[in-house]
Parts: C-alpha cells; sequence; structure tokens
C-alpha cells in the first residue's frame, strides 16, 4: 500500500530517501519514452479544476465578503495575479522550482519551457506537468489577496505578487517538490500544506501588521455584502480541490482516488463542526462560518490526503475546523490584526496543522501509507516540524523585505479619500453594482 501511494517511479527524480518519503503534488518526473494518455487526461482536467479553484471561486468566495464598493477590486486582483503569475512561471518560476539539483533553488534550465512539446515527465508530458503546477502558482499568491482587500494599492498587489513568486514560491516549492533539502529529508506534502497554504498565510500576516487595518477594525466594519456569492465561490473551491489533491498524484490511479476522498470527507466534517462552534459561540450557524469552515477542512487535509485513510480525512477535518476556528478569534481580537478574510487563520493554520498530523496518520496501523524505510512517526514528526519553522521563517522574513520594497517605490496602502469612495470606483473607474 505504502509503494502505490508514494508512487515509486517516481524514485530517479530526487535523492532515494526523499523519493520514497512523499508524493506531493509537485515533483518533477525523469523523462521516459512516452506519456500515459489515461493519466495525462486526468492531469488536463486536474489543471481546469485548479484554474477554477482561482477564476472564479476564489474571486467569487473572496468578493462576496468585502463591502459593495470594493469587490471588484477584489476579483481584478485575482484575475490580475493569475496574468502575472503565469507568464512569469513560463520565465523562470517553472525552472527555479523544478530543475537542477541544488538544495535551495533550481536553475534556469527550463526558462521558457525548451523542448515543452516532446518532453516527457513521468509518464505525463512536461507540458501537462508545467500546466499543472502552474496553476498552484497562481493561487497561492492569489490566496494572500484576501488578508489585504479594501485599502492596498493596485500596483503594490502586482509588484508584491510577483516578486514573492521568485522570492517564496519558486523556493520553497524546490525544497518540497523540486528535490531539495526537505524533500531529501523526506518532508511529506502531498498538495501544498507548506508550499502553498503555509507560505500564503504566513506571508499575509506579514503584509497586514505592515499595511495596517481597514477602516473601522474591528468594531465598525460592516457585514459581507453578499454570502450567496461567497457560498457560490467556496462551492467552486471544494469542486476545484478534487483536481488540486486528487490531481497530485499526477495519475489516473488509486492513489488519486484515495486523495479524493480524504479530501471530501475532510471538507464534509469541517463545515459540520464550524456551524456547531457557531451555534454554540453566537447561538446561530451562518452560511459564512458553514462554508468557512468547509475551506479550513481543505486545507487541513491538502499536505496529507494521499498519505491517510478516510476515516484520518474526517479526524483532520474536525480538528482542522476547531484549531481555524480559534485562530480567529486569536488574529483578530487578541492580536488586533486584520488579516481582512482569514487567510492566516484558515489556510496558514490549516496547513501547518495538516503537515504536523500526517506524521502520525500516515501510519500503515492507521490505515495510512506507511513511512519510509528507516522513518518512524517520531523522526517523521520532527522532520514535518523543521518543514514548518522552516517554511514560515523563510516566507516571513521574504515578505518583510518584500513589502518594505513595495512601500519605497509604488507605495502600498491608498489615501482616506481612496478608501471612503472605494476601490472599485478610485483604483478602476467600475462599480460592481448600479443603484
Amino acid at each position: 500500500m505504502a509503494g502505490e501511494l508514494t508512487r515509486a517511479t517516481w524514485a530517479a527524480a530526487i535523492a532515494p530517501l526523499a523519493a520514497q518519503a512523499f508524493a506531493g503534488a509537485a515533483q518533477a518526473q525523469p523523462a521516459q519514452a512516452a506519456a500515459n494518455p489515461g493519466h495525462t487526461a486526468w492531469i488536463l482536467s486536474a489543471t481546469a479544476l485548479v484554474l477554477f479553484m482561482t477564476l472564479p471561486g476564489l474571486a467569487l468566495f473572496y468578493g462576496g465578503l468585502v463591502r459593495a464598493k470594493n469587490v471588484l477590486s477584489v476579483m481584478t486582483h485575482c484575475v490580475a495575479v493569475a496574468c502575472l503569475v503565469s507568464v512569469l512561471w513560463l520565465l523562470g518560476g517553472y525552472s527555479l522550482a523544478f530543475s537542477g539539483p541544488g538544495a535551495w533553488i533550481g536553475d534556469l534550465a527550463k526558462f521558457g519551457l525548451p523542448g515543452g512539446r516532446a518532453g516527457v515527465t513521468g509518464e505525463i508530458p512536461e507540458a501537462v506537468f508545467f500546466g499543472f503546477q502552474m496553476t498552484f502558482a497562481i493561487i497561492t499568491p492569489a490566496l494572500i489577496v484576501g488578508a489585504y482587500v479594501e485599502r492596498i494599492k493596485f500596483a503594490a498587489v502586482l509588484l508584491f505578487s510577483g516578486l514573492w513568486l521568485y522570492a517564496v514560491y519558486a523556493p520553497v516549492a524546490h525544497w518540497v517538490w523540486g528535490g531539495g533539502w526537505l524533500a531529501q529529508l523526506g518532508v511529506l506534502d502531498y498538495a501544498g500544506g507548506l508550499v502553498v497554504h503555509a507560505t500564503a498565510g504566513v506571508s499575509s500576516l506579514v503584509i497586514v501588521a505592515m499595511l495596517g487595518p481597514r477602516d473601522g477594525f474591528p468594531k465598525e466594519l460592516q457585514p459581507p455584502h453578499n454570502p450567496g456569492m461567497t457560498m457560490m465561490g467556496a462551492g467552486m473551491l471544494w469542486v476545484g480541490w478534487y483536481g488540486f489533491n486528487g490531481g497530485s498524484a499526477l495519475a489516473a490511479n488509486a492513489a488519486a482516488g484515495s486523495a479524493l476522498i480524504a479530501t471530501h470527507l475532510s471538507a464534509a466534517t469541517a463545515g459540520l463542526v464550524w456551524a456547531l462552534l457557531e451555534r454554540l459561540r453566537f447561538g446561530r450557524s451562518s452560511m459564512v462560518g458553514l462554508v468557512t469552515g468547509v475551506v479550513a477542512g481543505l486545507a487541513t487535509v491538502t499536505p496529507a490526503s494521499g498519505f491517510v485513510s478516510p476515516t484520518a480525512g474526517v479526524l483532520l477535518g474536525g480538528l482542522g475546523s476547531l484549531v481555524c476556528f480559534g485562530a480567529v478569534e486569536l488574529v483578530k481580537h487578541r492580536w488586533k490584526i486584520d488579516d481582512s478574510l482569514d487567510v492566516f487563520a484558515v489556510h496558514g493554520v490549516g496547513g501547518i496543522l495538516g503537515t504536523l498530523l500526517v506524521a502520525g496518520l500516515a501510519s500503515a496501523d492507521l490505515g495510512g501509507a506507511g513511512y519510509a524505510q528507516g522513518m518512524t512517526m517520531a523522526r517523521q514528526f520532527g522532520v514535518q516540524a523543521l518543514g514548518v519553522a522552516a517554511v514560515c521563517a523563510w516566507s516571513a522574513i521574504a515578505s518583510i523585505v518584500l513589502v518594505l520594497i513595495c512601500r519605497a517605490t509604488v507605495g502600498l496602502r491608498v489615501n482616506d479619500d481612496d478608501l471612503e469612495e472605494g476601490l472599485d470606483m478610485s483604483a478602476h473607474g467600475e462599480r460592481a453594482y448600479t443603484i
């Protein structure tokens, strides 16, 4: 069972220990004679599903949570980030993540994807692998959009996101999925608990701490202007996560199916738990709370999805919802940091929690995929904890530097008049609604 889920056929791609230890969403594969049509068809479909998570899923999810005068600005940020990252992924991002033998960063051998039409990565065309990984690179900085909504300059969004792709996302992807030092230690991150959720969550906390809160935070903020829009976006995220986690097998096989089922059950459980927590805390369960719980469950199961049993998926969802619910309270009301749409509390905390819990839930005794040769539960937990500490520290340090660069060049925060008018009109000259 462990061999099936960790896809030992990837062994030639990285150091032998790393190849046995993880089967993450993005391990670059050695070239082989021909691509498998079934695997290729599934990853093409999964690529579309992951892009669907950002456009329109994340745009709708975030858009419904802000005030009506800022909804188009949030959607514009998501579209612009998707466009920018797509181009930058071709111009070095992919190569820095998935080429070269370096422990810390890749090289530029795949800049511009030379030979992409003919190359094969594992059992799929390299162009398909490139595209699948591109959609991960798109959604990760797009997640950060939810932290700084309603008060950031559009130019700062573009500059920060572009620099962040090269400075944070590509190096961490190389550490974990590209054969870097964490891969060689045997870290487990099936689909992005570290690479996606921890990086985005920690960077979100840094940028909003330096940006400052929205006007009226925390007591005078208006409620989400369209919870129905948020629900539709959450539904798209849930469906898209089938490609996010299920596609991370890089094959149409039992590993993909197992990851998909664990993912779905984690989301379902987390939604119910969040609704219960709201009922106990506030006397009612909200639509926004229910779908926020679903997303917390999806984030928490992401690093573990291909390594654990369906029952473990339920456990991950329940714990993820409970811990993320507490994190929302901690960040906004104890720390008084305006992480507007709870990117750190839901994605960051959920991804970190799942990354740590997989050390125990991957045990074969619990129905999981088991461990690499010579790895024990305790040793695996140590590796996971080291990965969390390193990724969070690097994300924070790099983000501080990037925010300072943005502040010194294009500026960071819009002025008070623009805040009052709303970013839809002041930044983009459009309104979502005509009164």
